[in-house]
């Protein structure tokens, strides 16, 4: 019988009961602690993101002095990704929702990569023309959420990389195999693509430092598993003469029935919703999925619902509660036992396919611009 204490978090397998704080300690990260997102609020504002007021993100690694720079006169710029397996589930969505609200609450750069190319070198069944059929129809949906077209730059690495390379190339020069194979179990059977990868994976962070010839910091909202990523970059970061990009890691939203995460991997038919489901889809997805529930209504009526292992208040607290008063009145109606598994999940729809429509509208106006924002050439010689 598997441990129930153990459990699997990479940039390629989650899996297992996830303990969050004792992850923050084996990855050595900080915990993103109240007085720091009252910094933050105050930086910003406004009101908090959901994200991080319900704490999704909760751990970080140099918030503190990059927000101490922000405050200074020294502004940021945002990076985050997505690799192209499939289409987009709304958990993969988090990461991007916290960079709209940066970009908008301190007008900053946004840089989105999409890494083609890794999907093909880490996925054995994928074709690059998949890879690159996915790549273009996640960046509908990731502009879609309301990105400013003018401050926001998409390195999609397959049509990008004269622009990539010439930077890549220095970075490649100072990450060892030993690292990266430490860092990511590598096998001798793994391609050379792969170990590679962190070289690109790295050129957006320092992307405006060398196109500007002057420091400027980034910050990478992402989940926790892609820190090890991050790491690496870090690590050569000063030896290139660049800052260490900042990072703010978010849990992982639970998948529908019941798994660590949503994932497009595995059990995929029920285990997320797809931006591209059709509503009937959707809402046998959202009746079946797995809950905190009781065995009857008399004893969910008298002893109440956990909703911390529910999935379906997973996916009120990351995106559809509209208001943080909204979201404390499903969890506490929730664990009283007054509001039902069915009647839960009929609110809940109601928002879900409010949102499919909107988000709809807003990507094939998305489609229309963004051609614009890949980058293809370099912003000098190197």
């Amino acid at each position: 019988m598997p441990d129930p204490d153990t459990f699997v978090v990479t940039p390629y397998e989650v899996r297992g009961k996830i303990d969050y704080a004792r992850l923050r300690e084996q990855f050595g990260t900080q915990e993103l602690t109240r007085e720091l997102l009252a910094r933050l609020h105050q930086a910003a504002g406004g009101e908090l993101h959901p994200l991080l007021s319900r704490g999704i993100y909760y751990s970080h690694r140099d918030l503190g002095p990059l927000l101490d720079g922000y405050l200074a006169g020294h502004p940021f710029f945002l990076y985050s990704g997505r690799g192209p397996s499939g289409p987009l589930h709304t958990s993969h969505l988090a990461q991007f929702d916290l960079c709209r609200w940066f970009q908008r609450r301190f007008g900053v750069p946004m840089y989105i990569q999409i890494t083609d190319d890794e999907k093909f070198w880490a996925r054995s069944g994928l074709t690059r023309e998949e890879t690159a059929h996915w790549g273009l129809e996640n960046l509908y949906d990731i502009l879609a959420l309301g990105f400013d077209p003018k401050r926001t730059h998409v390195f999609f690495d397959s049509r990008s990389i004269a622009a990539l390379y010439p930077l890549a190339i220095r970075i490649a020069r100072k990450i060892p195999y030993s690292t990266v194979k430490a860092v990511f179990g590598f096998e001798p059977s793994t391609n050379i693509g792969l170990v590679f990868y962190t070289a690109l994976q790295s050129v957006p962070c320092f992307w405006p430092s060398w196109a500007e010839g002057h420091s400027v910091p980034c910050l990478i909202p992402c989940g926790i598993d892609q820190d090890p990523h991050f790491r690496v970059t870090r690590d050569i970061a000063e030896g290139l003469g660049y800052p260490k990009p900042a990072l703010l890691h978010s849990q992982m939203v639970p998948g529908l029935l019941g798994d660590a995460a949503m994932s497009t991997t595995g059990n995929v038919a029920d285990n997320a919703l797809f931006l591209n489901d059709p509503p009937a889809t959707v809402d046998r997805k959202i009746r079946n999925a797995f809950t905190g529930g009781r065995a009857t209504v008399e004893e969910q009526r008298r002893l109440g619902a956990t909703p911390e292992i529910c999935s379906v208040w997973a996916l009120w607290r990351t995106r559809f509660a509209e208001s943080d008063a909204k979201f404390a009145e499903v969890t506490a109606g929730c664990r009283s036992g007054a509001l039902l598994c069915g009647e839960c999940k009929g609110q809940l729809l109601e928002r879900v396919h409010r949102f499919y429509d909107e988000h709809a509208q807003a990507r094939e106006k998305a489609k229309g611009w963004a051609e614009s924002t890949i980058v293809t050439e370099a912003p000098k010689p190197i």
